[in-house]
């Protein structure tokens, strides 16, 4: 089974985890929490204005090739499934990082049905939306553009 080495890695981890000195323990979360939170700024610069308001290309080159097509696209909802957790742990209150910033980022590499509409409902929330732009300003790119006023929570 292959639970079986994931279980084992995590054990592995724990225990490391546990065998740590408090200061070593203090430097390795706020180690994870400089680097998530600089991840998540970079992640959020570099998406274009229009992300979230246009489909995706049908016609793009990598879709009309079968192995790339679905090499894309298990990699991409890999690194989602990989990515959105973090994001869930992150958004609990004392865990240090931009947990909403990465479920959208989760979010927004996975594919699902009804994936857009939660995002929307996401950047429905005029914390998020402002959070992103204000990052966004800051680093002279212009703020998100959405196609339709979200639906309410």
């Amino acid at each position: 089974m292959q639970n079986r080495g994931v279980i084992s890695y995590y054990r592995w981890l724990a225990h490391a985890y546990g065998g740590m000195s408090l200061t070593a323990k203090v430097l390795a979360v706020l180690a994870l929490a400089v680097v998530t939170s600089a991840l998540g700024v970079v992640i959020v610069v570099w998406l274009p204005a229009g992300h979230f308001s246009r489909l995706p290309y049908p016609d793009a080159g990598w879709r009309r090739h079968r192995v790339l097509r679905w090499t894309v696209l298990v990699s991409k909802n890999l690194l989602g499934v990989l990515v959105l957790p973090f994001g869930i742990l992150m958004a609990l209150p004392l865990v240090p990082g931009p947990g909403l910033v990465f479920i959208l980022i989760g979010l927004s590499l996975l594919d699902f049905p009804g994936k857009r509409s939660l995002e929307r409902r996401l950047l429905a929330l005029p914390v998020v939306l402002r959070f992103l732009n204000e990052v966004r300003q800051r680093f002279r790119r212009p703020p998100l553009i959405l196609d339709t006023q979200p639906k309410a929570l």
